[in-house]
């Protein structure tokens, strides 16, 4: 099998986290499609409230942590990346929205991206189209055709410990013992988002991370002037 990276980030603020359990979903489902294909993916999972300081920090100083710098050099390195955050004020979190401020411009250029997100309620959705979907378009991202929305309704047995509703998903929203099962309906978004990503990554070469020490110019170029 060819041994491909994908890396999954969420952005959920509480522990249990529907929005971490999302982004393992589909980073389960990713990898069953990818084997499919003959691709075996390697999977890191990176919670963002674990970074909050250190990319805080980074923002800040315009350096990265010893913490935070491997991080960011394995989204740039990844074959594919799935990006979950909870929505908040029909919005990407802002702990979500810091971690791609300090990414690379050129980190994610025609990588296959999932996005996802949770809420409490189903009308956040639209965020992932109104939101989401442009960041990654700005990123020059290839951000695949299927979001992926959890409202709590969508997770088996309600709403988790929290209770139905727009509490349900405060902070990240937390799932009832962190090991709820998806719904038949999102079990079926999931499956076809992870199939599209997984497509997308199998029609790539595998990835390599910048170099971020790399000339864009030659010395002939530079010496020659206008």
């Amino acid at each position: 099998m060819t041994g491909r990276k994908l890396v999954a980030v969420s952005a959920g603020l509480s522990q249990p986290s529907s929005t971490r359990l999302l982004a393992d979903q589909l980073a389960a489902a990713t990898g069953a499609e990818a084997s499919r294909l003959g691709i075996q993916l390697s999977t890191s999972a990176v919670d963002l409230r674990d970074h909050a300081h250190d990319l805080t920090n980074h923002l800040l100083t315009g350096f990265p942590s010893a913490q935070l710098k491997p991080i960011i050099d394995a989204v740039a390195a990844a074959d594919g990346l799935i990006a979950v955050t909870p929505i908040f004020n029909a919005s990407y979190s802002g702990l979500f929205k810091l971690f791609f401020d300090v990414i690379g411009d050129t980190a994610l250029v025609d990588k296959p991206v999932l996005i996802g997100a949770t809420g409490g309620t189903a009308r956040h959705s639209l965020a992932l189209e109104h939101a989401l979907r442009p960041m990654f378009a700005y990123l020059r991202a290839v951000v695949v055709p299927t979001a992926v929305f959890a409202a709590p309704e969508d997770w088996a047995g309600g709403g988790g410990r929290g209770g139905s509703g727009a509490g349900a998903a405060a902070g990240g929203g937390a799932a009832a013992g962190g090991g709820a099962a998806a719904g038949g309906a999102l079990r079926g978004r999931i499956q076809r988002a992870a199939r599209e990503l997984a497509g997308q990554i199998n029609l790539r070469e595998p990835a390599t991370a910048p170099d971020p020490f790399a000339l864009s110019t030659s010395f002939e170029e530079l010496l020659a002037g206008d």
